[in-house]
């Protein structure tokens, strides 16, 4: 064929330079999006899966025996804090061990005797922080779901597995063996980024511990939910308006409406019982009042969002939290 014909088996003429070949763009895609490779390989780990497994069948009939402790719910924070409590935690060791870190790039005077220095001192803070962050994030992994407790698992042992090494750097420093704990404490931060890096992941990847109903605002008119003969009294039904998922609930004569998907992790409140106007949700035991929505009890941090009814012509009519905004008249936007 003709040079420069533009076809695949073309061949540079002679003394003409070939152009460099360009790199295929799957190459590139294989390199952009190997944190999902990663994800994917953690969640085929047969012993990471059975591990998981054992732990939940540890730990999850304890969390049900004792739900109601108060002590359980504030270590997730719940509706005193807004939102969980272990990722505001997580932020004390890495930033005392960062510390630790400058600190020891910074100074290069002979270990003291007999007393511990600046860097062992914030070492030291950072593993008392660890220990206040295990708690919270072994008490959140309780109440995830049985894909993110694995990855969430291997983010714990990864966390462990630097805990261990800042206390055995802060060991050797308060033996003297400054050189050996700068580069176990060096270790023990760089674990500490990966795991990082993993709960990142779990947050806003998979949204765990994410508002499952932030973005909750259809229907934004007034919108047919269910013809009222077939709404029973004191029993919670599901309904579903715009795409919008509802429950719907009438004691006594009065309607209440409250968004179907638990705000914490997803569950169908509509499957769960109702007592004194407090739905529970069946999958974690959040209780929401269906007056206004509040948390009554955690582990849900956010309220349920509450929808206005009315009763037109022998249906139940729901609205959104956001109505579409008013037509001018005359059918016309004013110039």
């Amino acid at each position: 064929m003709r040079t420069g014909s533009g076809q695949a088996d073309d061949r540079p003429a002679a003394g003409q330079q070939a152009e460099p070949a360009i790199s295929s763009p799957f190459a590139t895609i294989r390199w952009v999006a190997w944190h999902s490779d990663l994800a994917a390989w953690l969640e085929r780990l047969g012993w990471l899966r059975t591990l998981s497994d054992w732990l939940t069948g540890v730990l999850g009939p304890f969390r049900e025996r004792h739900q109601d402790n108060l002590v359980l719910e504030l270590l997730h924070g719940g509706r005193w804090v807004g939102h969980p409590l272990h990722p505001a935690l997580s932020d004390l060791p890495i930033g005392l061990w960062t510390g630790v870190l400058v600190l020891d790039a910074l100074d290069s005077s002979p270990p003291p005797r007999r007393r511990i220095d600046a860097a062992g001192m914030l070492s030291a803070a950072g593993i008392l922080a660890a220990g206040a962050t295990v708690l919270t994030g072994l008490n959140d992994w309780t109440v995830s779901n049985e894909q993110d407790r694995r990855i969430g698992l291997f983010h714990g042992l990864l966390n462990t597995v630097a805990l261990g090494l800042q206390g055995a750097s802060l060991g050797t420093r308060m033996a003297g063996h400054r050189g050996t704990a700068r580069t176990l404490g060096a270790a023990s931060l760089a674990v500490t980024a990966a795991a990082g890096y993993l709960g990142g992941h779990l947050v806003f990847t998979k949204g765990v511990m994410v508002s499952r109903v932030a973005w909750a605002t259809e229907p934004r008119r007034w919108t047919r939910a269910l013809q009222e003969a077939d709404l029973p009294d004191d029993s919670p039904t599901a309904v579903e308006a715009e795409g919008r998922q509802i429950m719907l609930y009438r004691h006594r004569g009065r309607l209440y409406a409250i968004d179907n998907i638990c705000s914490h992790a997803g569950g169908l409140l509509s499957r769960g019982p109702v007592a004194d106007l407090t739905v529970t949700c069946p999958l974690h035991g959040s209780r929401f009042a269906l007056a206004d929505g509040r948390v009554s009890r955690g582990p849900a941090s956010q309220p349920q969002p509450v929808l206005p009814t009315r009763i037109r012509n022998g249906w139940v009519e729901v609205r959104g939290s956001k109505p579409a905004p008013r037509r001018p008249a005359t059918g016309r936007t004013q110039p």
